[in-house]
Protein backbone atom coordinates (compact mmCIF):
# COMPACT_ATOMS: atom_id res chain seq x y z
CA UNK A 1 0.00 0.00 0.00
CA UNK A 2 2.32 2.65 1.17
CA UNK A 3 5.87 3.81 1.21
CA UNK A 4 6.74 1.48 4.07
CA UNK A 5 8.86 -1.32 4.44
CA UNK A 6 9.35 -4.33 7.05
CA UNK A 7 12.13 -2.74 8.95
CA UNK A 8 9.95 -0.39 11.92
CA UNK A 9 13.05 2.71 11.18
CA UNK A 10 11.02 3.26 7.67
CA UNK A 11 7.48 2.83 8.97
CA UNK A 12 7.16 6.26 9.14
CA UNK A 13 9.19 7.33 5.87
CA UNK A 14 6.45 9.52 5.01
CA UNK A 15 7.82 12.43 6.87
CA UNK A 16 5.02 11.82 9.58
CA UNK A 17 6.26 11.08 12.95
CA UNK A 18 4.94 8.01 15.05
CA UNK A 19 3.01 10.30 17.48
CA UNK A 20 1.08 11.51 14.52
CA UNK A 21 0.48 8.45 12.88
CA UNK A 22 -0.67 7.10 15.96
CA UNK A 23 -3.11 10.31 16.36
CA UNK A 24 -4.03 9.89 12.72
CA UNK A 25 -4.71 5.74 13.34
CA UNK A 26 -6.95 6.91 16.54
CA UNK A 27 -8.89 9.42 15.00
CA UNK A 28 -9.86 7.06 11.92
CA UNK A 29 -10.75 4.26 14.18
CA UNK A 30 -13.03 6.35 16.73
CA UNK A 31 -14.60 7.58 13.27
CA UNK A 32 -15.74 4.39 11.69
CA UNK A 33 -16.96 2.85 15.10
CA UNK A 34 -19.47 5.68 15.00
CA UNK A 35 -20.51 4.19 11.71
CA UNK A 36 -23.88 2.72 11.39
CA UNK A 37 -22.86 -0.61 9.56
CA UNK A 38 -23.41 -4.41 9.47
CA UNK A 39 -20.21 -6.20 10.95
CA UNK A 40 -20.10 -9.83 10.01
CA UNK A 41 -18.82 -12.11 13.05
CA UNK A 42 -18.43 -15.33 11.04
CA UNK A 43 -15.49 -14.47 10.30
CA UNK A 44 -14.20 -15.87 14.04
CA UNK A 45 -15.18 -19.51 12.60
CA UNK A 46 -12.47 -22.31 11.74
CA UNK A 47 -12.56 -24.05 8.89
CA UNK A 48 -15.57 -26.12 8.69
CA UNK A 49 -13.95 -29.48 9.04
CA UNK A 50 -11.76 -28.20 11.28
CA UNK A 51 -8.53 -28.90 8.85
CA UNK A 52 -5.92 -26.03 8.00
CA UNK A 53 -6.34 -23.46 5.94
CA UNK A 54 -5.34 -24.79 2.33
CA UNK A 55 -1.96 -23.17 0.92
CA UNK A 56 -1.45 -22.85 -2.48
CA UNK A 57 2.03 -22.20 -4.59
CA UNK A 58 2.22 -21.38 -8.49
CA UNK A 59 3.22 -22.25 -11.46
CA UNK A 60 4.98 -19.79 -13.69
CA UNK A 61 2.86 -19.24 -17.20
CA UNK A 62 4.48 -16.12 -18.45
CA UNK A 63 6.61 -12.99 -17.99
CA UNK A 64 5.90 -9.69 -18.69
CA UNK A 65 8.04 -5.87 -18.58
CA UNK A 66 6.79 -3.78 -15.34
CA UNK A 67 7.94 -0.58 -15.44
CA UNK A 68 10.39 -0.22 -12.86
CA UNK A 69 8.76 3.55 -11.52
CA UNK A 70 5.69 2.18 -11.20
CA UNK A 71 5.11 2.11 -7.31
CA UNK A 72 1.97 -0.11 -7.68
CA UNK A 73 -1.02 0.38 -5.82
CA UNK A 74 -3.93 -0.94 -7.26
CA UNK A 75 -3.99 -3.12 -10.83
CA UNK A 76 -7.18 -4.48 -12.69
CA UNK A 77 -7.17 -6.11 -16.30
CA UNK A 78 -9.14 -5.47 -19.41
CA UNK A 79 -9.21 -6.30 -22.78
CA UNK A 80 -5.84 -6.92 -22.82
CA UNK A 81 -4.45 -3.71 -21.40
CA UNK A 82 -3.59 -3.16 -17.64
CA UNK A 83 -5.43 -0.04 -15.44
CA UNK A 84 -2.65 0.65 -12.82
CA UNK A 85 -2.35 2.77 -9.89
CA UNK A 86 0.67 3.80 -8.84
CA UNK A 87 1.83 5.72 -5.69
CA UNK A 88 4.25 8.50 -3.72
CA UNK A 89 3.28 11.75 -3.55
CA UNK A 90 4.28 13.83 -6.43
CA UNK A 91 4.82 10.52 -8.41
CA UNK A 92 1.28 9.18 -8.08
CA UNK A 93 -0.55 8.25 -11.48
CA UNK A 94 -3.22 6.49 -13.29
CA UNK A 95 -2.10 4.59 -16.06
CA UNK A 96 -2.92 1.89 -18.76
CA UNK A 97 -0.43 -0.12 -19.75
CA UNK A 98 -0.11 -2.78 -22.97
CA UNK A 99 0.22 -6.40 -21.09
CA UNK A 100 2.54 -7.89 -23.84
CA UNK A 101 5.22 -4.73 -23.97
CA UNK A 102 4.54 -2.87 -20.37
CA UNK A 103 4.03 0.53 -22.61
CA UNK A 104 2.09 3.09 -21.02
CA UNK A 105 -0.73 3.85 -23.56
CA UNK A 106 -2.36 6.53 -21.32
CA UNK A 107 -1.85 8.11 -18.37
CA UNK A 108 -3.12 10.70 -15.74
CA UNK A 109 -0.63 12.11 -13.51
CA UNK A 110 -2.75 12.93 -9.58
CA UNK A 111 -1.63 16.30 -8.03
CA UNK A 112 -0.33 16.70 -4.47
CA UNK A 113 -0.34 15.85 -2.11
CA UNK A 114 -2.07 12.87 -2.97
CA UNK A 115 -0.74 9.72 -2.45
CA UNK A 116 -2.89 7.44 -5.06
CA UNK A 117 -3.65 4.14 -3.72
CA UNK A 118 -6.01 1.50 -5.09
CA UNK A 119 -8.17 1.31 -7.78
CA UNK A 120 -11.09 -0.44 -9.47
CA UNK A 121 -13.18 -0.60 -12.83
CA UNK A 122 -17.05 -0.58 -12.49
CA UNK A 123 -19.43 -0.05 -14.37
CA UNK A 124 -17.74 1.96 -17.19
CA UNK A 125 -16.17 4.19 -14.38
CA UNK A 126 -12.67 4.04 -12.64
CA UNK A 127 -12.36 4.72 -8.79
CA UNK A 128 -8.74 5.32 -7.49
CA UNK A 129 -7.97 5.94 -3.54
CA UNK A 130 -6.09 8.31 -1.87
CA UNK A 131 -4.09 7.21 1.34
CA UNK A 132 -4.31 9.36 3.86
CA UNK A 133 -6.83 11.94 2.40
CA UNK A 134 -9.94 10.20 2.87
CA UNK A 135 -10.69 11.11 -0.47
CA UNK A 136 -10.87 9.43 -3.69
CA UNK A 137 -11.23 10.39 -7.33
CA UNK A 138 -13.57 8.71 -10.45
CA UNK A 139 -12.94 8.60 -14.26
CA UNK A 140 -14.61 8.08 -17.09
CA UNK A 141 -13.05 4.25 -18.14
CA UNK A 142 -11.93 5.31 -21.49
CA UNK A 143 -11.35 8.62 -21.50
CA UNK A 144 -9.86 9.03 -17.87
CA UNK A 145 -11.53 12.31 -17.83
CA UNK A 146 -12.03 13.25 -14.37
CA UNK A 147 -15.76 12.61 -13.40
CA UNK A 148 -15.35 13.39 -9.61
CA UNK A 149 -15.04 12.83 -6.31
CA UNK A 150 -16.20 10.55 -3.08
CA UNK A 151 -15.30 10.29 0.33
CA UNK A 152 -14.65 7.75 3.01
CA UNK A 153 -13.42 7.49 6.68
CA UNK A 154 -10.15 6.45 7.91
CA UNK A 155 -7.22 5.27 5.10
CA UNK A 156 -7.13 4.04 1.96
CA UNK A 157 -5.04 0.97 0.79
CA UNK A 158 -7.30 -1.87 -1.80
CA UNK A 159 -9.78 -1.53 -4.03
CA UNK A 160 -11.99 -3.82 -5.54
CA UNK A 161 -15.50 -4.63 -6.25
CA UNK A 162 -17.78 -7.64 -6.69
CA UNK A 163 -19.76 -6.22 -9.15
CA UNK A 164 -22.31 -4.03 -7.08
CA UNK A 165 -20.41 -2.68 -4.22
CA UNK A 166 -16.92 -1.37 -4.20
CA UNK A 167 -15.16 -3.31 -2.01
CA UNK A 168 -12.24 -1.21 0.06
CA UNK A 169 -9.49 -2.07 2.52
CA UNK A 170 -7.85 0.29 4.66
CA UNK A 171 -4.39 -1.79 5.98
CA UNK A 172 -6.57 -3.19 9.16
CA UNK A 173 -8.54 -6.75 9.30
CA UNK A 174 -11.45 -4.73 7.89
CA UNK A 175 -12.76 -4.56 4.78
CA UNK A 176 -16.09 -2.19 3.95
CA UNK A 177 -18.28 -2.82 1.08
CA UNK A 178 -19.30 0.95 -0.15
CA UNK A 179 -22.47 1.53 -2.57
CA UNK A 180 -20.84 3.16 -5.76
CA UNK A 181 -23.91 5.72 -5.61
CA UNK A 182 -23.83 7.54 -2.45
CA UNK A 183 -20.44 5.56 -0.87
CA UNK A 184 -21.87 4.96 2.42
CA UNK A 185 -20.97 1.77 3.85
CA UNK A 186 -23.24 -1.19 3.36
CA UNK A 187 -21.43 -4.23 5.54
CA UNK A 188 -18.12 -4.54 7.10
CA UNK A 189 -16.16 -8.14 7.76
CA UNK A 190 -13.68 -8.86 9.78
CA UNK A 191 -11.14 -10.93 8.04
CA UNK A 192 -9.54 -13.92 10.66
CA UNK A 193 -7.55 -16.97 9.63
CA UNK A 194 -9.29 -19.80 11.97
CA UNK A 195 -10.02 -16.51 14.86
CA UNK A 196 -6.59 -14.90 14.07
CA UNK A 197 -7.13 -11.25 12.87
CA UNK A 198 -5.53 -10.77 9.41
CA UNK A 199 -4.13 -7.28 9.42
CA UNK A 200 -2.14 -5.33 6.62
CA UNK A 201 -4.53 -5.94 4.04
CA UNK A 202 -3.72 -3.89 0.80
CA UNK A 203 -4.13 -4.43 -2.97
CA UNK A 204 -7.39 -6.46 -3.43
CA UNK A 205 -9.21 -8.02 -6.22
CA UNK A 206 -12.31 -10.13 -6.97
CA UNK A 207 -11.83 -13.57 -8.23
CA UNK A 208 -14.17 -16.38 -8.82
CA UNK A 209 -16.36 -15.01 -6.01
CA UNK A 210 -13.38 -14.24 -3.40
CA UNK A 211 -11.51 -11.29 -2.82
CA UNK A 212 -7.37 -12.21 -3.18
CA UNK A 213 -5.80 -9.70 -0.84
CA UNK A 214 -2.24 -9.05 -0.69
CA UNK A 215 -0.87 -9.19 3.11
CA UNK A 216 1.94 -5.81 2.81
CA UNK A 217 5.29 -6.70 3.52
CA UNK A 218 4.61 -10.32 3.00
CA UNK A 219 5.33 -12.45 -0.25
CA UNK A 220 1.68 -13.88 0.14
CA UNK A 221 -2.48 -13.71 -0.79
CA UNK A 222 -5.00 -14.02 1.34
CA UNK A 223 -7.85 -15.87 -0.38
CA UNK A 224 -11.20 -14.64 1.65
CA UNK A 225 -15.04 -15.05 1.76
CA UNK A 226 -16.43 -12.26 1.29
CA UNK A 227 -19.41 -13.20 3.12
CA UNK A 228 -18.05 -13.97 6.12
CA UNK A 229 -14.53 -12.47 6.00
CA UNK A 230 -13.07 -16.06 6.81
CA UNK A 231 -9.68 -16.83 5.47
CA UNK A 232 -10.18 -19.77 2.92
CA UNK A 233 -6.65 -19.88 1.59
CA UNK A 234 -3.03 -18.59 1.51
CA UNK A 235 -1.41 -18.41 -1.84
CA UNK A 236 2.33 -18.47 -1.25
CA UNK A 237 4.34 -16.29 -3.67
CA UNK A 238 8.12 -16.14 -2.44
CA UNK A 239 10.60 -16.52 -5.63
CA UNK A 240 8.82 -15.06 -7.51
CA UNK A 241 11.42 -12.12 -7.68
CA UNK A 242 15.21 -12.18 -6.65
CA UNK A 243 16.14 -9.58 -4.24
CA UNK A 244 18.77 -8.70 -5.87
CA UNK A 245 16.53 -7.31 -8.88
CA UNK A 246 14.55 -4.86 -6.37
CA UNK A 247 15.97 -1.48 -5.52
CA UNK A 248 15.11 -1.26 -2.22
CA UNK A 249 13.15 -2.66 0.83
CA UNK A 250 9.81 -0.96 -0.23
CA UNK A 251 9.91 -3.01 -3.16
CA UNK A 252 7.41 -5.70 -2.09
CA UNK A 253 4.51 -7.76 -3.53
CA UNK A 254 1.88 -6.03 -4.33
CA UNK A 255 -0.69 -5.66 -7.53
CA UNK A 256 -3.27 -8.60 -8.45
CA UNK A 257 -5.16 -8.71 -11.54
CA UNK A 258 -7.26 -11.04 -12.89
CA UNK A 259 -8.34 -12.11 -16.67
CA UNK A 260 -12.29 -13.23 -16.04
CA UNK A 261 -12.60 -14.36 -19.97
CA UNK A 262 -8.93 -16.11 -20.15
CA UNK A 263 -9.27 -17.19 -16.61
CA UNK A 264 -5.69 -15.71 -16.05
CA UNK A 265 -3.82 -14.43 -12.96
CA UNK A 266 -1.39 -11.68 -12.70
CA UNK A 267 0.59 -10.36 -10.13
CA UNK A 268 3.40 -7.93 -9.48
CA UNK A 269 4.89 -5.49 -6.84
CA UNK A 270 5.63 -1.91 -6.27
CA UNK A 271 9.18 -0.90 -8.30
CA UNK A 272 9.01 -4.68 -9.38
CA UNK A 273 11.13 -5.12 -13.38
CA UNK A 274 8.04 -8.12 -14.05
CA UNK A 275 4.53 -8.83 -13.81
CA UNK A 276 3.54 -12.52 -13.54
CA UNK A 277 1.05 -14.81 -15.17
CA UNK A 278 0.56 -17.62 -12.51
CA UNK A 279 -1.52 -20.87 -11.63
CA UNK A 280 -2.38 -21.86 -8.25
CA UNK A 281 -1.12 -25.50 -7.28
CA UNK A 282 -2.48 -26.66 -3.99
CA UNK A 283 0.21 -28.14 -1.80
Amino acid sequence: MSEKSRPFHLLFSRGNGPIFRFFLTVVAFASLACQTTQVANLSGEKSPTGEKVPQYGYELINTFPHDTDAYTQGLVYRDGKLLESTGRQGKSSLRRVELDTGKIVQRVDVPSPYFAEGLTLLKGKIYQLTWQHQRGFIYDAESFEKLGEFSYLGEGWGLTNDGDSLVLSDGTNQIRFLDPGDFKVRKTISVLDQGSPVGRLNELEFVKGEIYANIWTEDRIARIDPKTGRVVGWIELAGLVSRNELPHEEAVLNGIAYDEQGDRLFVTGKLWPKLFEIRLRQR
